[in-house]
């Protein structure tokens, strides 16, 4: 099963947002594998990207330098929460070559043009657009000015119309194509890479509900342009998380940081109160939140030390406990359902360390 994820822009630390939708996919992954499946998961890292840039020159780094530091500690904040190995993360920076096959493909095919030094691709060409969001063009245009879809552009055609290659500022890295130098947009970046490390169709493609428009659109319109092909089998949004009010974002600084929450939790503790939230639905940050999660930790870990003891006549049981947290992760992923099966089963003194395992949790 080839799955893609979207990565991050690496200028500052992890936050739970984007360990909440990690996790997700860490799950699901883990439940393939369980269920006897290959999984092959991309998740890439934007390191061309205006954030970075930004940062770059407020802290007077390269920006692959501060790209590779923050990298490194998203690395390690995963590592330290036991996700599974990615197939690849590859750098948005290592597909350039990719990137201009990819817009010269999508230009041969008549889906986008070139204005005012920039390649733009055509909406008005690809009939299917908004089938990935299903949101009217009003909301388009309202999300495309807040996630910096720069729609007031006087070279586009529409204002929907998004930009494939555009020229550098004097102190961005530049490239040089037959259209002039410049860098890649941002959603081009993760459809080169899908297609390099992946093949033409992805069987899952994921990220937060807040990519679904412009980048998961966008990305799903110019990768069929260029193909021919269907791009995604099957879509799947992880939703927000909320901080006084507020989604959990960089640009408005109301964030958890994972390194910091290391300092002070077992890591499982952190992993358990991300699980006790599914996927699909927003929820806010409470500061209880991994001290319940801590105290959880300890009654799980305290029944499975008590059914080891107990030999095997818990064994049974264990693989009960472990069939019916199958169950709830194939019902839409629940994992809050699959926490609940295993409380329960902790409560009862039943062998919970490989249903826990398979939510990775290591007991």
């Amino acid at each position: 099963m080839k799955m893609y994820v979207c990565g991050v822009t690496p200028y500052d630390a992890t936050h739970l947002g984007h360990a909440f939708t990690f996790l997700t996919y860490d799950v699901l992954i883990r439940r393939l594998i369980d269920s006897g499946r290959t999984v092959k998961c991309v998740r890439n890292v934007t390191d061309v990207d205006d954030p970075l840039f930004a940062k770059a020159r407020e802290l007077g780094m390269h920006y692959l330098d501060l790209a590779a530091r923050e990298e490194k500690r998203l690395e390690d904040d995963l590592r330290a929460l036991n996700f599974v190995p990615m197939h690849s993360t590859p750098r948005a920076s290592s597909a350039i070559a990719d990137i201009r096959g990819f817009i010269g493909m999508v230009l041969d095919r008549g889906f986008a043009y070139e204005a005012g030094g920039s390649v733009y691709f055509d909406v008005a060409k690809f009939d299917a657009f908004g089938s990935v969001s299903h949101y009217d063009r009003t909301k388009m245009l309202m999300l495309a000015r807040e996630r910096g879809g720069n729609v007031d552009d006087p070279n586009k055609r529409d204002p929907l119309d998004f930009v494939l290659w555009q020229p550098s500022s004097s102190d961005e890295p530049s490239w040089d194509t037959i259209w002039g130098a410049g860098r890649p947009g941002w959603h081009i970046e993760c459809s080169a890479l899908a297609l390099r490390e992946l093949g033409t169709t992805i069987d899952l493609h994921g990220g937060g509900t807040d990519l679904i428009y412009p980048h998961h659109e966008c990305e799903r319109a110019q990768s069929e342009a260029a193909t021919g092909a269907p791009f995604v089998r099957h879509w799947m949004h992880v939703a927000m998380v909320w901080m006084d009010g507020y989604k959990m974002s960089k640009s408005r600084g109301n964030l958890v940081f994972v390194d910091q929450l290391r300092e002070r939790y077992d890591p499982r503790a952190i992993r358990l109160g991300l699980l006790v939230n599914h996927y699909r639905s927003e929820w806010e940050w409470d500061e209880g939140l991994i001290d319940r999660a801590t105290e959880r930790l300890g009654k799980w870990a305290q029944a499975a030390v008590d059914s080891k003891a107990a030999g095997s006549r818990t064994e049974k049981g264990g693989h009960d406990v472990l069939l019916a947290v199958r169950e709830r992760l194939d019902d839409d992923l629940d994992a809050p359902g699959a926490v609940a099966v295993i409380d329960d089963a902790a409560a009862k003194g039943a062998n919970v360390r490989a249903a826990a395992a398979l939510l990775g949790v290591e007991l």
